[in-house]
């Protein structure tokens, strides 16, 4: 029997456990602040309004995030209702959260007579980083796993460390480690809209709505591998939602190809 690399505990705080989960998700929005100061000095933007945002949006963005997991795990939880609230060990869906933040982000915006635009191209790629740090969450609780698989596909086909493979022995099987897939997905696609942003000068609002369809497209793909995907009736909600978002972003890139561009310090509007 494999013994898995891993405890889901990180350590104890008395009789309090303390989860790798949430101190991982934590970790990825730390950096997501550490890029998104980076890119607001960058391009001289206040970076006050960036940290008044991510600190109204982190929360937020968590209790949106059960909502929205709670919300198609219903039949489970209305017979469980004191577990609604518990999330150290998981079951947080990130549609939620980037609903969650993008309402923050409308609602300041306003509230302040800023660019959405202009704010959202900056958080993006600090979005998606946060993503694809917090997916590492789930290879702790050894969850967003894909299909049954072998030991020689991880390692051999794979090339997985032993310290990954060993994570993915679940109840007597292996599984394919999507939540991996994901992750490195966006990774590249943080580095592809920084680089992006740093050598060219696109119209304002496609680093946001590119981030949009990389994430929705990698997350259509992977979601069809995974075993555990939330479900709306017969379909996987996350495919349903990544297809609106892909939809959304680029209908959204051909309505703003004559936008104004960084160059322009102009704030008109919430969707200058």
């Amino acid at each position: 029997m494999v013994e898995p690399t891993f405890d889901r505990v990180a350590f104890e705080i008395g009789s309090l456990p303390i989860y790798w989960y949430g101190m991982i998700i934590a970790f990825g929005a730390m950096l997501g602040l550490v890029l998104a100061l980076f890119e607001a000095k960058r391009l001289n933007y206040d970076s006050e309004r960036v940290v008044d945002v991510i600190i109204w949006s982190i929360p937020i963005s968590i209790v949106f995030a059960r909502i929205y997991y709670v919300t198609f795990q219903w039949d489970y939880y209305s017979q469980n209702l004191g577990q609604i609230i518990d999330i150290r060990q998981g079951g947080i869906a990130i549609h939620g959260a980037i609903f969650g933040a993008l309402l923050v982000v409308v609602i300041y915006c306003m509230r302040k007579s800023m660019s959405f635009w202009k704010i959202t191209d900056i958080l993006a790629p600090s979005l998606l980083l946060g993503q694809a740090v917090g997916r590492w969450g789930n290879f702790m609780n050894q969850e967003a796993h894909g299909a049954e698989t072998t030991s020689r596909v991880l390692k051999e086909t794979l090339f997985l460390p032993d310290w990954i493979v060993n994570q993915m022995y679940i109840d007597g099987a292996y599984y394919l480690p999507t939540f991996l897939f994901e992750s490195v997905w966006n990774i590249i696609g943080v580095i592809l809209l920084v680089v992006w942003r740093m050598v060219g000068n696109p119209p304002r609002g496609y680093i946001f709505l590119s981030y949009l369809v990389w994430y929705s497209i990698g997350r259509f793909y992977i979601e069809g591998l995974r075993t555990d995907s939330l479900m709306a009736g017969d379909l996987r909600t996350a495919q349903l939602v990544s297809i609106a978002m892909i939809v959304f972003g680029v209908v959204m890139m051909v309505v703003r190809r004559k936008a104004k561009r960084y160059d322009d310090p102009s704030e008109k509007g919430l969707f200058d």
